[in-house]
């Protein structure tokens, strides 16, 4: 079967090439779009050296890349991280945690999954914490950086790291004001000014505000966030930018709808399973980041940076039991067991980070040279209650169940319980990494990548419940080695291959802290960037294998070892391109045979997973296709277009049989300029009113999709 996609995906690459001539690429470079001038507008895309990643061309990376860019994010009207990424094929929706976080799987496999997925914002690690889902407002583009990274970045996700653009100042004068309001009391405003102090000086701020209803029975949410940020250009060779972000965001906790006896549609996706009286859940975030980049010459620069994040999680909230013993549900078909619990969570992360970056030239032979180092910390800090009835056994009353009949839910029918304290824990991991990346351009045609990075770090437990305190220190070596053959100045080939690590939160029955999660990953693939660079596609076959994933530990019931071993195969097609004329094409699509290699008891719900079983949430096949057109009608702009989601269906509990069925989602978009700063947008989004499930953690937990909603705006801008 793999080798049938590789073959599938290398034929629609070869028929790309022969059909398309063009494609507009989101580059880290200045360009103005003829088409754009055709159509009597100037597009500017403009950036700088990506942060912590060195400078180099598409076909001179020996990984796959995708960059979502602006005009994408603009075209899909991608709000949040979860919408951003479904563009992009190799990427899976996890379960979020009741919505309070991001979490996806990269090419089939997880982190940490008792925290958020980790991401970086312009290199600096932004996911750990407990901010909320991520808003893309302020954000310019996404990066996602397939295959493992750790020997640049240290320790993150074994499938790969995404890295968020942010806007920053661009030394100009000018605004844009958005507001949409649309399907279930959705109501946001979103702003972007820019100005300047003198010619040395850029200041801008980003913010946004959003108070929205939802499809969900007596769901709301509020959300606002503001951005601002300075550029100070010291001289010709220095330049300084400093970023804030706070944001606040009120969210209901929500599991969810379920499945009964194993079969999704029983109950409408509007059902409310939870308690509306436990009110929403707060999260914060607050943040600064400094980067100061100085060039000594045309080809050697410094890059310093720090990055401060403070971020809190608090709320209550009354949640579907999960144990059989205890859940009426599993008797009597219409009664759900409920457990009421109250979360306060807060972390504090700082990272200092230092970079130099230079090439030189030998006898004809080019040098590129990344050298760097970091330190960073974060403390976690947990203070979670619960209360939960006693086993069906004992014959528990309906307020001690918490009950709720899922066919006419009562909210409010009993008093709401108080949990009681059952953990109360500091976790503090800090480490010390250095880094080097070198490579050699051996004649035109072929490049070696070799990297490394040595991480030292420490894990501290202070059980406060229980006043013990355990400490570990450990050392890890993530190499990388990679190299690129250009066939044609437009066709190379490349293989890489890396190792990657994550710490863990946790620890084991004895007080200690888990052993890191480890992966070893080998890619390889083709890519094609025409002359012109107006298409880029690039066609891969991956290989990973992770060990040290958290199960059940087969001595100490109800407590977690890291010993388990899982693997990752699989292919991809990424493409995009201009067709011609004001016309782009983005393709996405994955193969991904993920799968646990070994037996092992499940850490959720100590039940025994056998070998080949497959991974939560994880799609065998994705697909993503957005289409986008430019015109004039009466002389002015008009951009409309498209797109298909597809994910083919998915494991939706451990240990089971239970299935998130396949989904496909298709949506529309058209803006148009009324005058020369006003335009008016229209999105319709899951256009034909599929019904259809994102993710799961079990049958009585399953995240339903929103069905058919429709957006309205209108753009100002000056």
């Amino acid at each position: 079967m793999l080798d049938f996609r590789f073959v599938v995906s290398a034929s629609v690459f070869t028929m790309a090439t022969a059909m398309v001539n063009s494609t507009q690429v989101a580059a880290q470079e200045t360009e103005v779009s003829e088409d754009a001038e055709a159509l009597g507008e100037v597009i500017l895309v403009t950036g700088v050296r990506p942060a912590y990643r060195g400078d180099f061309e598409a076909l001179e990376i020996p990984q796959a890349e995708q960059i979502i860019s602006t005009q994408l994010l603009e075209d899909n009207n991608a709000l949040d991280l979860d919408n951003a990424l479904d563009l992009s094929a190799s990427v899976a929706r996890q379960n979020n945690f009741g919505g309070l976080w991001n979490s996806f799987a990269i090419r089939g496999l997880v982190g940490d999954e008792n925290l958020p997925s980790g991401f970086l914002v312009n290199g600096f690690n932004a996911g750990r914490g407990f901010s909320g889902p991520r808003d893309l407002a302020g954000i310019e583009a996404v990066e996602v950086l397939k295959g493992p990274r750790a020997a640049l970045y240290g320790r993150g996700e074994p499938g790969g790291t995404v890295n968020l653009l942010t806007k920053s100042p661009r030394f100009e004068t000018a605004g844009e004001i958005l507001f949409q309001a649309g399907s279930y009391d959705f109501y946001r405003g979103d702003v972007d000014l820019q100005t300047t102090l003198g010619s040395a000086v850029g200041v801008r701020f980003v913010g946004f505000y959003e108070d929205a209803g939802s499809f969900r029975d007596t769901i709301e949410t509020e959300r606002f966030g503001l951005f601002p940020s300075v550029a100070i250009n010291i001289s010709d060779a220095s330049r300084l930018v400093y970023e804030l972000e706070y944001t606040r965001q009120e969210l209901p906790f929500d599991r969810g709808v379920l499945a009964l006896n194993g079969e999704l549609g029983v109950l409408p996706i509007s059902r409310f399973l939870g308690e509306p009286a436990d009110g929403p859940n707060i999260t914060e975030s607050f943040g600064h980041q400094v980067e100061f980049q100085h060039d000594f010459s045309d080809s050697w620069s410094a890059l310093l940076g720090f990055n401060y994040r403070d971020t809190s999680l608090t709320g209550s909230a009354t949640e579907a039991e999960l144990s059989g013993s205890r859940q009426q549900l599993f008797v009597d078909g219409r009664t759900l067991t409920r457990q009421r619990r109250f979360r306060d969570y807060s972390g504090e992360y700082y990272v200092f980070r230092g970079e130099l970056t230079g090439e030189f030239e030998t006898g004809g032979v080019q040098h590129r040279i990344i050298i760097g180092a970091d330190t960073d910390r974060f403390e976690n800090d947990q203070v979670f209650s619960r209360v939960r009835s006693r086993p069906l056994s004992s014959d528990p009353s309906l307020q001690e169940l918490q009950a709720l009949d899922i066919f006419d839910p009562q909210y409010g029918r009993f008093p709401l319980p108080e949990p009681t304290p059952l953990t109360d824990r500091l976790e503090i991991q800090a480490a010390t990494g250095v880094y080097f990346q070198y490579q050699v351009s051996l004649g035109e045609r072929f490049d070696l990548r070799l990297g490394g990075r040595y991480d030292e770090f420490s894990d501290e437990q202070n059980n406060r419940a229980t006043n013990r305190i355990f400490e570990t220190n450990d050392n890890e070596f993530s190499p990388q080695v990679g190299a690129v053959y250009r066939f044609t100045p437009e066709i190379a080939i490349y293989a890489t291959y890396g190792e990657n690590f994550r710490s863990l939160s946790g620890a084991t029955f004895d007080g200690e802290p888990f052993d890191p999660k480890k992966a070893e990953a080998f890619e390889g693939g083709i890519k094609f960037e025409s002359s012109d660079g107006r298409l880029l596609a690039t066609a891969t076959l991956f290989s990973i294998q992770q060990s040290n994933i958290l199960i059940g530990d087969p001595v100490n019931q109800f407590f977690l070892i890291s010993a388990g071993e899982a693997s990752s195969r699989g292919a991809e097609f990424d493409l995009q391109a201009r067709l011609f004329s004001g016309t782009d094409l983005w393709v996405s699509y994955a193969y991904v045979d993920a799968q646990i290699d070994e037996e092992i008891i499940d850490a959720n719900f100590l039940v025994p997973i056998v070998p080949g079983s497959r991974i939560l949430n994880v799609p065998d096949h994705s697909l993503n296709v957005q289409l986008a057109h430019t015109t004039q009608v009466l002389r002015r702009n008009v951009r409309f277009g498209g797109g298909v989601l597809y994910v083919s269906d998915r494991l939706g509990e451990v240990g089971t049989d239970f299935e998130l069925p396949a989904y496909t989602l298709a949506r529309l978009f058209a803006e148009a300029d009324l005058t020369e700063n006003v335009a008016i947008r229209l999105d319709v989004d899951n256009l034909f009113g599929e019904e259809w499930y994102p993710n799961s953690l079990a049958e009585l937990r399953v995240q339903p999709g929103a069905p058919r909603t429709v957006r309205v705006g209108a753009r100002f801008s000056f």
